[in-house]
């Protein structure tokens, strides 16, 4: 059982330093900035419908 658990981890690290493909540091800037503008543009959405949805409600059911 321990050479089966000391086997999967030597080809796990095996795999990680040898056939993975790290991003270069451009690239994951460029992903990490992708990635903040898609945030704020669907917060930004999700934001406008909150107050549409608000100002119906508020038609519908006034105080």
């Amino acid at each position: 059982m321990l050479k089966k658990i000391v086997n999967y981890c030597k080809a796990c690290y095996d795999e990680l330093v040898h056939k993975t493909t790290w991003p270069t540091r451009k690239e994951l800037t460029q992903s990490a900035v992708l990635v903040l503008t898609a945030s704020l543009i669907i917060a930004v959405v999700v934001w406008l419908m909150d107050v549409v949805f608000k100002a119906v409600m508020s038609s519908i059911y006034p105080n």
